[in-house]
């Protein structure tokens, strides 16, 4: 399959093309400009985005993360007025969170699929400056035909810089705006006849909507938008499971919910992303909890032996122990005290001889304020007790990043997982117990 360099350009036609964002070590947001001639564009109606997934009647369409495939935009070439003279597409990092760059993100790719033609491909080069926006691929007319082309360029002001460079009226952050609105003269009577002047639309918002209901991949991960200094807000995470067939359900289906977690004042950024699974050879520096680890310890935990608190420290609880499929429900209050929460789940007695799959379990992050995050699992096991299925990272200054993990314990191992200080996940170093009847 073609891959530009930077700068690079093809041929692509007149035909529809797809492009997909894939990111790994951090969260990037693809969007789409169409501009003119003269390098702006026509109206604020020209940025397409999440919270604008559409223009010009779907010629150029936003599409989130789904089942189908991962965030993209379909671009119609063909649909498109002639005063539209190419597409960009931007990757941005979160718009509520000036702390993040693009220094954290390993790798951006595009995937920009042709119809009938092979995917072509653009990684950019590493920005390391600082950059929170980048130009990525730009659709261009050439003649009666279209190209493609790879741009790379990054931008240190987000995506509101570099969409008001594009002629975006873009709303300040409420931060930045006056306290109290300047007073406005009164209106004049209207005179018979007078044309009333048509008020100017209001600045452009990039502050991310709710997820709506999503499901994870297998290795994905998305970020939640939280307001932290609400105290009302609580983070429910539920494990769900249906027991599976008949015959699963007669031999038992007893799963519990384990929460292991490290405290806002304790969390660190390592080298690693969180929700990494290390093993102890492919550590490139002890994690600083690595000796109550070989001891143990690990991470504080939740369990049905230690429900918690929702009044008091650690602010998580979990609502009981339940010996029947069903669920088990874990609250999570003051994410601004929180810093990691991986979620695992325990084979209890002697069901690890069936998958966790087999049981039809799942986990269910939700905001309670429309954002409802599904992790299923995808591997089918035998013999493991354990599995670590969504690390919860509530380091990031605008909300929660939720990352699939799916890690199993080894065969027959009943030790626990640890969750180290920095968020990568270590299996089978936890300590061993056991759950009677």
């Amino acid at each position: 399959m073609p891959e530009l360099s930077k700068g690079g350009n093809i041929v692509v036609g007149s035909g529809p093309v797809v492009a997909e964002l894939h990111a790994v070590g951090g969260t990037v947001d693809l969007s789409a400009l169409l501009v003119a001639a003269d390098g702006k564009v026509r109206s604020d109606d020209d940025l397409v985005f999440y919270n604008q997934p559409s223009a010009e009647s779907g010629a150029v369409r936003h599409l989130a993360a789904d089942a189908e495939g991962p965030e993209r935009v379909e671009m119609d070439p063909a649909a498109l007025p002639a005063d539209v003279d190419r597409v960009v597409l931007v990757g941005s990092c979160d718009p509520d969170d000036a702390s993040r760059t693009f220094r954290e993100v390993k790798e951006v790719l595009v995937r920009a699929s042709p119809l009938g033609a092979e995917p072509v491909h653009f990684r950019p080069p590493a920005l390391t400056d600082g950059e929170r926006a980048v130009l990525l691929m730009e659709l261009y007319r050439r003649g009666e035909a279209w190209k493609l082309r790879a741009i790379g360029q990054g931008y240190a002001d987000g995506l509101a810089g570099l969409a008001t460079d594009f002629g975006i009226d873009v709303a300040q952050e409420e931060s930045e705006a006056p306290e109290e609105p300047a007073r406005q003269p009164e209106e004049p009577a209207r005179q018979p006849d007078e044309v009333r002047a048509v008020p100017a639309a209001p600045p452009m918002s990039l502050r991310k909507p709710p997820l709506g209901k999503i499901s994870l991949d297998k290795g994905g991960q998305v970020s939640m938008s939280l307001d932290k200094a609400d105290r009302e807000l609580v983070v429910t995470a539920t494990l769900e499971w249906d027991g599976g067939s008949d015959e699963r359900r007669r031999r038992g289906a007893d799963l519990d919910l384990y929460a292991l977690f490290v405290p806002a004042s304790k969390a660190i950024r390592g080298e690693l992303a969180p929700g990494t699974l290390i093993t102890p050879k492919r550590k490139s520096r002890p994690a600083p909890d690595a000796d109550t680890a070989k001891k143990g310890k690990g991470a504080d935990v939740v369990y049905y032996k230690r429900l918690g608190s929702l009044k008091n420290r650690p602010f998580i609880h979990l609502d009981g122990d339940a010996r029947v499929p069903g669920c088990e429900t874990l609250r999570i209050g003051r994410p601004d005290q929180q810093g990691y929460v991986l979620l695992c789940a325990y084979s209890a007695v002697s069901n690890g001889f069936g998958s966790f799959r087999s049981f039809g379990a799942k986990v269910v992050v939700t905001d309670g304020r429309g954002s409802t995050v599904t992790v299923p699992l995808f591997e089918n096991t035998k013999t493991r007790y354990w599995v670590a299925i969504a690390l919860v990272d509530f380091t990031e200054s605008d909300g929660a990043a939720i990352h699939h993990v799916e890690a199993y314990s080894g065969r027959m191992t009943e030790r626990r997982p640890v969750l180290h200080a920095d968020g990568t996940v270590e299996m089978n170093a936890g300590p061993v117990e056991f759950k009677r009847r």
